[in-house]
């Protein structure tokens, strides 16, 4: 059995296909399920390894983004029982879950994270308002090399895309965010163009407190982030395309043809199969 990577959609999740493409890219067998059907049981987690909540427009982000949905996983009961126990099971047992965008604003308004002492039912963040209104654009990430994120493992640094609205993230107050870089939560930060972590606009798109772009558990297996790295599966994504291959012909050098967001899910893949397979 190889590893085997679980994307949820529905209600207005939009990302589902690139997220998929970028786990088989990865070595995963993907399988793009609607939350409905994993509610009603047709889809068991314990099938999976890696559970993916991908980026879109949630319930039109009634309620604020993320919400409605984060609402109904914390509610909605399976036959089993509630989802959110199959969830708590999977993090438990040890697997591995990533949210993007809207899946980043579901996790931390479920509690999943940053999940302090594995409480992964208690909100103690938000992900708020963007400072100056709706961005699309690139953005440089500088990683954090004390993060106990397995999603980032070796590496320091990122660009790629953001498009939110709503991507402020916020923790509920200072020891929070103390606690947050004390224990390797804070996995990434938006970054000027030497990779320094900056807080003005519109290097940090959002306003986003200590310039954080991701975190994750304490365990590491958990991971959220509002930059898509799914939408960087090839260097045909990037916007400097063209130059980078003058740039790569005149060195005599091959232009690599996959893009640095998939990076992340080879690690997820790597630990699975080290892990959990």
């Amino acid at each position: 059995m190889g590893v085997r990577s679980l994307v949820l959609t529905g209600y207005g999740i939009n990302c589902e296909m690139e997220t998929a493409y970028a786990s088989e890219l990865a070595g995963a067998e993907a399988t793009i399920a609607h939350i409905n059907d994993v509610i009603d049981g047709k889809y068991d987690l314990e099938d999976y390894h890696i559970l993916n909540f991908p980026g879109g427009f949630s319930y039109g982000d009634d309620l604020g983004s993320g919400k409605a949905f984060a609402n109904k996983l914390l509610y909605a009961r399976t036959p089993s029982g509630p989802m959110i126990e199959q969830i708590l099971r999977f993090i438990e047992d040890g697997k591995l879950i990533i949210g993007i965008c809207n899946g980043f604003q579901i996790l931390v308004k479920m509690g999943l994270l940053p999940g302090f002492d594995g409480n992964y039912k208690e909100q103690t963040c938000t992900v708020f308002y963007n400072d100056k209104g709706f961005r699309d654009a690139w953005v440089y990430l500088k990683l954090n090399p004390a993060s106990k994120c397995v999603f980032t493992r070796g590496i320091e640094r990122m660009y790629l895309p953001i498009r939110h609205g709503e991507g402020k993230f916020i923790p509920g107050d200072k020891s929070v965010l103390d606690r947050l870089w004390r224990n390797g939560h804070v996995v990434m930060q938006y970054a000027d163009e030497g990779y320094r972590p900056t807080m003005e606009f519109p290097m940090n798109p959002n306003g986003s407190v200590d310039a954080i772009a991701g975190i994750c558990d304490e365990t590491g297996r958990v991971f959220g982030l509002m930059p898509h790295p799914e939408a960087f599966n090839h260097i045909t994504n990037h916007p400097h395309y063209a130059r980078l291959c003058q740039e790569h012909r005149r060195k005599g050098e091959p232009l690599p043809e996959e893009g640095d967001g998939i990076r992340i899910w080879r690690n997820a893949v790597e630990y699975a199969r080290e892990k959990l397979v």
